[in-house]
């Protein structure tokens, strides 16, 4: 038995007497004591204090002790667990989980005192004969946080819509890995194949298209045509879900957003074909910027879907942060613009220079751009165009939103350029569009923070 056997079986386990799914630290405890960590171990790894993962153990324990009918804890929880998984297992057995006496029966009296609810290994393993699951370099979610509306409208798009090709946008450090990951953690059971994979170090679409006909066990062919129809013959038999995460880094840096590589060109067949021909599989692209296709593609006519994440205003972002002065965390979230990441590096702050006291930091009325946040706000400010650079440069001046003709009028640019950097800036999600009596054009507060400190002396 493995951790992945594990978390499944327990997980199992706790759909059927509760109907939820185990959450995310309920998982990183049953795996950290199946590898014999500490609570201060697993605590770490959450990002939550000890007496946080012991609450959430001392209540898994009890929970599992009632569907098992026997004392569980942590101590003796590797060795009930591997003893209920191999008996439940074994075709001899019917395990009775809504049963009120917890107990086993012989397979001859099953159909009277027990429920028919095996719990049998091909049920359990996600590495089945019918089903493959490659989530290798997928991220573990450990906290997770206000997206539920989110996962709803992918669940929707994909279960309901059968929708195709999808893309997740948004800003760096927003959520969208940790969205898409906490949907396949909820819809294993849904595809017959399931392969995660990063374009964070891109490879040609050949080699892309080899590794999914690999891990689909088809030997691939010699054209790269023939091996695009192979992998829609697999769409088209099987109920597929492939994760392209990173896909920013396929386009080219210093031009507008979306602009493919000439080395990676040709995923356009792949992303056109996706969306345009009959199957029944899905495809998630994660991205700080859109593709062309999706683009020009129209929803009402093709089955796709760009799914934007917006700003999180929920409190429980900082909940295991460690923070004092609780209703001041509401205000620190909006100075920060809901954004996990950037939260998380100044909570670290936080708690280093103000021992934690939210009210004490933000007395200093100050929007403070930690060294993390600097790191990835130059990585963004070189990728984006000469003329994007101008735009932000000139929207970094201002506190209030500011109207196209004023760009126009302040900067030696032509329509066409300051058109279409609005556009781009804003498909980097740098840039935001606000209707009032006129259209206007406000900067991220956060990145206009950054670039008023690090790049006004810069010169596009």
């Amino acid at each position: 038995m493995n951790v992945s056997q594990l978390l499944q079986f327990v997980d199992r386990l706790v759909v059927e007497r509760t109907g939820k799914h185990l959450d995310d630290v309920q998982r990183a405890v049953v795996e950290g004591t199946w590898q014999r960590q500490t609570y201060d171990d697993i605590a770490q790894k959450c990002h939550v204090t000890k007496n946080y993962v012991g609450d959430v153990g001392a209540e898994l324990w009890q929970l599992l002790s009632e569907i098992l009918g026997e004392d569980i804890k942590k101590s003796n929880f590797c060795s009930s667990l591997e003893r209920v998984y191999i008996e439940s297992s074994d075709n001899s057995n019917i395990y009775n989980i809504n049963g009120s006496n917890n107990n086993f029966c012989p397979t001859q009296i099953s159909n009277q005192l027990c429920p028919i609810n095996k719990l049998k290994e091909s049920e359990i393993n996600t590495q089945s004969t019918s089903h493959y699951h490659d989530l290798t370099v997928a991220p573990q979610i450990i906290n997770f946080y206000a997206r539920e509306s989110e996962v709803k409208t992918l669940y929707n798009s994909i279960s309901n819509d059968n929708t195709r090709l999808i893309s997740v946008l948004g800003l760096s450090g927003i959520g969208k890995t940790t969205l898409v990951k906490r949907f396949v953690d909820l819809n294993l059971q849904e595809f017959e194949v399931i392969i995660w994979t990063s374009l964070k170090f891109p490879k040609s679409l050949e080699l892309l298209v080899n590794d999914l006909l690999n891990a689909c066990k088809q030997e691939a062919k010699q054209t790269i045509d023939d091996k695009l129809k192979q992998l829609l013959d697999i769409f088209r038999d099987k109920k597929c879900l492939i994760i392209l995460d990173d896909v920013h880094n396929i386009f080219i840096p210093g031009q507008f957003a979306g602009q493919y590589k000439s080395e990676y060109q040709d995923y356009q067949n792949l992303f056109a074909m996706i969306a345009e021909t009959e199957h029944q599989s899905n495809v998630i692209l994660i991205s700080q910027e859109q593709c062309a296709e999706m683009e020009c593609l129209d929803e009402e006519l093709y089955p796709i879907k760009c799914l934007e994440l917006s700003d999180l205003d929920d409190v429980a972002i900082l909940k295991s942060t460690g923070l004092k002065d609780e209703d001041c965390w509401l205000k620190l979230i909006n100075l920060y613009e809901g954004n996990p990441v950037y939260l998380k590096s100044i909570a670290i702050l936080i708690k280093k220079i103000f021992d934690g006291e939210v009210a004490e930091f933000l007395a200093e009325n100050s929007l403070i751009i930690t060294k993390d946040m600097q790191y990835n706000f130059h990585q963004l400010f070189k990728r984006i165009s000469p003329i994007e650079q101008q735009l932000v440069l000139e929207l970094s001046k201002f506190e209030q939103p500011v109207s196209r003709e004023y760009l126009r009028q302040s900067l030696d640019l032509s329509s066409m350029d300051l058109i279409n950097g609005l556009q781009s800036l804003q498909q980097r999600y740098v840039v935001r569009k606000i209707k009032e009596d006129k259209i206007l054009f406000k900067l991220s507060s956060v990145f206009q923070e950054y670039v008023k400190n690090c790049c006004l002396n810069l010169q596009p």
